[in-house]
């Protein structure tokens, strides 16, 4: 069996949220996300610079290392961010995860779910990700989802989540995306 890697798909499909990929066009809303004193103080400092944000995006059109996607409703409205990158074998770290104000209601599973789905998808079969240690609602909701910790520093803990605990994950969750998601 090949190595999972990452795919750019022309969109993830969910009930209330698509995942398309992030363009250059879009540094003005990232970097709204990004600076805006009440999502960032879990996230790495971003400099408040939109042609930083547009060259950045620039080589990430190149990279076969990553995935980054703009997560709009399904008007086609941007209401937030993910990232999927750091393969490692089988298990892919997510992160960047952002939701503007106006964010749909479930973004946060939906969101997460889809994300999960996609990488299995791609034959990814684990996760690997940190988490701010303030950050409580996010660590919650990770360690609900059958995540665990394995290890911290002072700033952040570090989880794993495996096959077994991400089907379980999705299978209690199958409400939300009962059909999963369709990818074009």
């Amino acid at each position: 069996m090949n190595a999972p890697r990452f795919l750019r798909p022309g969109g993830v499909h969910g009930n209330k949220l698509v995942f398309r990929d992030a363009t250059p066009a879009d540094a003005g809303f990232i970097l709204g996300l990004r600076t805006d004193a009440s999502k960032n103080r879990y996230l790495s400092a971003t400099a408040p610079d939109v042609a930083q944000q547009t060259a950045w995006l620039e080589r990430y059109a190149n990279d076969p290392e990553q995935l980054y996607f703009i997560i709009e409703n399904t008007a086609g409205k941007p209401v937030g961010t993910v990232r999927l990158y750091d393969r490692r074998g089988a298990s892919f770290c997510w992160g960047s995860w952002i939701k503007a104000d106006d964010a749909p209601a479930g973004f946060g599973i939906e969101s997460a779910l889809m994300v999960y789905h996609y990488a299995l998808h791609l034959g990814f079969t684990a996760a690997h990700f940190d988490v701010r240690r303030e950050n409580a609602g996010v660590i919650s909701f990770h360690q609900r989802s059958g995540a665990r910790i394995v290890d911290e520093n002072e700033l952040d803990y570090f989880f794993e989540i495996g096959p077994d605990e991400i089907r379980a994950m999705l299978d209690k969750y199958q409400t939300i995306l009962p059909q999963g998601v369709r990818i074009a």
